[in-house]
């Protein structure tokens, strides 16, 4: 058998197999039901010669070795009435129902070969359960459940001396089944020298208490599911794409898992743009960048990493060359073509000096807590394709690449400074270079900067940065209110007259990213526009903005053709799995490109997202939206989960993430997220609410919100509510809990407990807190940092409470979590603390990912479902 492909085909209904009466049926009290697979999806049999010089005494293949051989990857098959494969001898195999007679399923060998047959049954859980599957066979089996061996049977029965009840005549496993579809799949070989029939009895048996509350398990032919955190994690995802400068080519950026390991691949898919063919695949087993196209020519460039260092390769379409430029440099960063294509500007990244003394550090500054920050980036030129190279900058400080004048004679590069005078404690210098002399010419000092780059006619530079970037310029604000320097504004700055000019001074949405077109008079932006990351277009000549629609709610990556309006983009949406588009620039056209996710979610079903907002006690309205669970039914009650961040940014609409909420819609709960004050997107003057705040206008808006919410649904049970938050979310969900008993279980990721422990501690804490406390310090403002603390509320929760932290978390230390855990236990309250080891702020190896996220919905089960099962599973109680 040859081959993983195969095509699923849908069947129009789902077979349910009643469930039989508990085993013994005169005592209607019994614990155990059990319940017959009556029907199965079969493929096969098919005959499989056995190989050349099997019967060799020292290095044989026998039966029981077809059996263990793996004719096919089984972790792929997706069995569905008339999908097919191809087997060993090139024929097409279908998939077939096939029924049980009352003593199960027979089927019919090859008399002179061994045979092989595959058997497939979805099994439909709406709870975390615990069963058992049996099979009896006088012929040998393999049972696998969602792609992994649980039972074999290696024996094969004769029928003189073979009976129901033969010890070895059966196999079973203990399975642990999550809320969702599993596929059941049985490979069985049959043995020619064997006089038994060929025949297979199975059913399942479980604990009476997994069938309530209904329905109880059930057996399906149809792959129909709902969604999985296999879908979440696994199959190709794209990470970056980029147009060729004319826009004929596009490449993708692909990575995938491999599970079970905590790897992961990377590659490079080239595209025609016009009919979305496939060109060329770059795939070799090392860490792959993104396409960076050279400006002239049909050359690209890529980035690839192992453990030599970083290579950049050179590659000539029209000449049909792959060619290294610079070989295995360690620390190298990003790199940037050349306006002409005649050189390229990259980034090497130099160790920084260690202390003198053995085994202490001297701190030289509060950035120096850092692991890393005594590091410099340092620029580099080398020219294509000789390869001669050149040191543009050195010095204490790094320099950071920004942009190549249009007439490649200078660039634009940056420097961080320290300065403890004022917030934010840092200065911005932007430098030009003249790549000629290498004499520098300082632009501007200033701060809340993000980023430059050239126009086109070289003679104004467009900057992203906070509204106080250029003083009062960009700012949309009362008198007396400070900005959220994190509402980024974009600005076009004379570098000869230092004339300034705001762009986005009364546009609402901020600025994520910038495309400053070469061919048209305008500058394209992706911005967070409320709950949606959107592409505008904006009229240098006009001075106007115009929206650019996308048919997705969440931008997540773009890029323009360089001399030809067309771009190409990836976005997903609330309910819709990332996907990759064409943009035509003039006619706003739009044209689907590719769906990397599209045989991993064919069977998929979503249950639909709608838009909900309510009106806060000032009268503002309030952003929202609810996810309702696959197969909704309005008469039923629901538990719900209220997600939140009500930190800087929205939660935006975009599809996954490490909050899934469609996932959790999956298991069964109404998931309402709301978008309360102080998040950019809306404009400065619901940004700047955040500004020394913290958390107070944002928790009576989760709380009065959520009561709205339960009014106006009254399928959602309001004794069942959950609610969770990461980061500054977690700090949320502490001090949501000392404020409101409404919430019948709480999750805080990442939490902050003790605002002046995370302001002094965590890495970033201050810098931070220069922000969203804007010239308040716990010496000044202990109204805020001790009073809006959970830590010191703590007597005033009641709320069953999961602490979750990454063990070495840089950006919220794990003690915020560690102290509030300890306050709760001292005051005898419901809490438990997971800390998921080696992890950071985000949980990012895979297989810690998803005992991670399995933490979460079973912390929710135990109290909003009351089932225990899968939290005792995961965490046994001693």
């Amino acid at each position: 058998m040859e081959g993983k492909r195969y095509q699923v085909f849908m069947i129009a209904s789902l077979l349910l197999v009643i469930i039989a009466a508990p085993i013994s049926s005169t005592n209607q009290d019994a614990q155990e039901i059990s319940a017959r697979i009556s029907s199965w999806l079969a493929l096969g049999p098919f005959h499989v010669p056995l190989p050349a010089f099997h019967e060799d005494k020292v290095r044989g293949f026998t039966t029981e070795d077809l059996l263990k051989f793996d004719e096919v990857d089984v972790s792929e098959l997706k069995p569905s009435a008339d999908s097919s494969l191809k087997l060993h001898d090139g024929t097409q195999a279908y998939w077939k129902e096939i029924r049980a007679e009352e003593n199960g399923i027979s089927l019919e060998g090859d008399p002179h070969n061994p045979s092989t047959a595959y058997l497939g049954i979805y099994l439909d859980v709406r709870r975390w359960t615990k069963a058992k599957i049996i099979l009896k066979s006088p012929q040998m089996f393999r049972i696998y459940l969602d792609g992994k061996v649980v039972a074999t049977k290696a024996t094969v029965q004769n029928s003189k001396n073979g009976n129901d009840k033969a010890e070895g005549r059966q196999a079973s496993a203990n399975l642990r089944l999550e809320t969702g579809k599993h596929l059941i799949l049985v490979k069985t070989v049959a043995d020619p020298k064997s006089n038994s029939d060929w025949t297979i009895k199975a059913h399942l048996t479980f604990d009476n208490k997994f069938a309530s509350p209904p329905p109880p398990p059930r057996f399906s032919l149809s792959p129909e599911q709902t969604m999985t955190i296999g879908h979440l994690l696994d199959g190709p995802k794209v990470t970056n794409v980029s147009i060729a400068p004319d826009g004929t080519l596009a490449a993708l950026t692909t990575r995938q898992t491999l599970p079970p390991s905590d790897d992961s691949e990377t590659w490079v898919e080239m595209y025609r743009v016009e009919d979305g063919s496939l060109i060329q695949t770059y795939k070799g087993g090392t860490r792959i960048s993104r396409v960076n196209w050279a400006p002239s020519g049909k050359k690209f460039s890529y980035t690839t990493y192992d453990k030599s260092g970083g290579t950049i390769w050179i590659v000539d379409l029209e000449a049909g060359t792959t060619a290294p430029l610079l070989k295995d440099v360690k620390n190298l960063g990003n790199h940037v073509w050349a306006p002409d294509s005649s050189f390229i500007i990259y980034s090497v990244i130099e160790n920084g000096n260690k202390d003198k003394a053995s085994g202490v550090k001297r701190f030289k500054n509060l950035a120096d807590r850092q692991p890393r920050w005594r590091d410099r980036s340092y620029l580099y030129k080398i020219f294509v394709p000789d390869g001669i190279r050149q040191r543009l900058t050195a010095g204490e400080i790094s320099t950071n690449l920004n942009t190549i004048s249009p007439d490649g004679k200078t660039l634009l590069f940056s420097r961080s400074l320290i300065d403890y005078s004022e917030r934010p404690f840092s200065k911005t210098e932007l430098f030009s270079l003249d790549l000629k002399t290498l004499e520098t010419q300082l632009l501007w000092k200033g701060k809340w900067f993000n980023q430059a780059q050239w126009g086109p006619d070289g003679k104004k530079i467009l900057v992203l940065g906070g509204p106080e970037a250029f003083g009062k310029t960009g700012t949309n604000v009362s008198k007396g209110v400070i900005p959220n320097a994190y509402d980024t504004q974009a600005y076009l700055f004379d570098p000869v007259t230092k004339d300034v000019e705001s762009l986005t001074q009364d546009f609402n949405p901020t600025i994520n990213q910038a495309f400053w077109s070469q061919i048209e008079n305008c500058i394209y932006f992706i911005t967070t526009d409320r709950s949606y990351v959107r592409l505008y277009q904006y009229n240098l000549d006009k001075k106007e903005f115009s929206p650019i629609q996308s048919s997705v709610e969440v931008i997540h990556r773009l890029d323009l053709a360089r001399n030809k309006p067309v771009a190409i983009y990836t976005g997903s949406s609330a309910a819709t799995p990332p996907k990759a588009y064409i943009l035509d620039l003039q006619s706003k056209d739009i044209r689907f490109f590719k769906d990397p996710g599209k045989e991993d979610f064919a069977t998929v079903e979503f249950g639909k997202v709608d838009r909900w907002t309510f009106k806060n006690k000032k009268g503002v309205r309030i952003e929202g939206r609810i996810y309702y669970p696959p197969g909704f039914d309005p008469s039923k009650k629901y538990p719900c989960i209220v997600y939140y961040y009500g930190g800087t940014s929205p939660v935006t609409r975009d599809f996954g993430g490490r909050y899934p909420k469609n996932l959790y819609a999956a298991q069964g709960y109404v998931v309402y997220v709301l978008q309360p004050s102080g998040a950019v997107g809306f404009g400065q003057k619901f940004s700047a609410l955040h500004v020394n705040d913290w958390g107070i206008i944002v928790a009576d808006e989760i709380i009065h919100g959520t009561k709205e919410f339960l009014k106006a649904h009254p399928f959602v049970d309001p004794n069942r509510v959950g609610c969770i938050g990461a980061s500054y979310g977690g700090f949320m969900t502490m001090l949501l809990l000392t404020r409101t008993n409404m919430f019948a279980s709480a999750v805080a990721h990442a939490g902050i407990s003790s605002i002046s422990s995370y302001w002094g501690e965590g890495y970033w804490g201050y810098a931070y807190s220069s922000i969203a406390t804007a010239n308040s310090y716990p010496w000044n403002r202990k109204d805020i940092y001790v009073n809006q603390s959970a830590l010191f509320n703590a007597d005033k929760i009641t709320t069953p409470l999961l602490l979750l932290h990454g063990s070495v978390d840089t950006n919220v230390p794990p003690g915020e979590s560690t102290q509030m855990f300890t306050a709760l236990k001292i005051l005898g309250k419901e809490v438990e603390y997971i800390q998921i080891l080696d992890q950071n702020h985000h949980i990012m190896t895979y297989n810690k990912r998803i005992i991670w996220t399995k933490t979460i919905m079973a912390w929710f089960d135990r109290w909003l479902k009351k089932q225990s099962d899968w939290w005792v599973d995961l965490y046994p109680i001693k």
